[in-house]
């Protein structure tokens, strides 16, 4: 069963910047990052295709943090990153790492990943 385990949240002003970091346990096709703030759904950031190749390293970003998050991965440490830039207090949220073993087409919901982290906060003070 893959494990994910994320880190490099926290509290910042607005303005603000923080990179989280997912470690996976084994190598998957396609990882995402969700978020969910108190009383709302869990909603999709971004996500990554792993490796290289026609479908690798594609990446795909929900609008409210196009221009300002950007995912990445090393595949060699079965890592991926959520660099977070221009933080405001509406990216207040518990932040997951999520893992599939196929490949993605698109920012997916919930239901397309098995694998789940336990989440990291990120909180954003104005």
């Amino acid at each position: 069963l893959m494990q994910l385990v994320e880190s490099g949240g926290g509290s910042v002003q607005a303005g603000g910047s923080l990179r989280l970091s997912c470690a996976a346990s084994e190598y998957s096709y396609c990882m995402a990052w969700f978020r969910q703030a108190p009383e709302k759904e869990r909603e999709g950031v971004a996500s990554i295709n792993i490796g290289r190749g026609t479908r690798g390293n594609l990446t795909w970003y929900d609008d409210s943090v196009k221009g300002r998050f950007t995912i990445s991965q090393d595949t060699a440490k079965r890592m991926v990153y959520l660099q977070m830039n221009g933080l405001k207090p509406d990216d207040t949220a518990m932040y997951y790492c999520a893992a599939r073993r196929q490949y993605c087409s698109a920012l997916h919901g919930t239901d397309s990943y098995p694998y789940w982290g336990q989440g990291t906060q990120v909180t954003v003070s104005s």
